[in-house]
């Protein structure tokens, strides 16, 4: 069964590829060549402060829409690999900076709670470097609890969120 999936990019540390903005397009480019992968859309690049400590740069985040026959953990691993493919080191910093990140933000209608991976992704809600680029790529998209995405954007602050051009 092929499943409409989104997911979260972001990144604050140049990697072998170069600034953070080439990483991220790279990268969804590299999940849509992975099999079983098909990458459908990227959204705008925008620059956000970071979640974590504040003594780190600025965050480029963006979302992708993918289709994809895989089933979700086997897609958490391809991230994870692509992830340390663009030099990402997991160093049990939370939030702390990092080359890339790949976070499965929604996977069709499926909910998934396990030890490696949480499907809805975890406070998606009040993220606006998740819910600005995922509104721009989805508009019509309704919401986990039913709501649609409009009602999620317009409930978070936009305050330190940029849209790249």
């Amino acid at each position: 069964m092929i499943e409409s999936v989104y997911i979260g990019l972001g990144g604050n540390l140049a990697s072998h590829i170069g600034n953070c903005q080439d990483t991220l397009k790279e990268a969804a480019e590299h999940l849509g060549q992975q099999r079983d992968i098909k990458l459908e859309a990227l959204s705008s690049l925008y620059r956000s402060q970071p979640m974590g400590p504040k003594d780190q740069p600025d965050y480029i985040n963006a979302v992708c829409h993918i289709s994809t026959s895989l089933v979700p953990e086997a897609l958490l691993d391809v991230c994870q690999s692509i992830e340390s493919d663009f030099g990402r080191e997991r160093k049990g910093e939370r939030w702390g900076p990092r080359t890339l990140d790949l976070d499965i933000l929604l996977f069709g209608s499926q909910s998934v709670k396990t030890k490696r991976l949480t499907i809805p992704h975890v406070g998606m809600n009040q993220r606006e470097f998740v819910l600005v680029p995922l509104f721009e790529l989805a508009p019509q998209l309704v919401m986990p609890d039913g709501n649609p995405i409009a009602k999620w954007v317009a409930g978070c602050s936009l305050d330190g969120l940029s849209r790249i051009r």
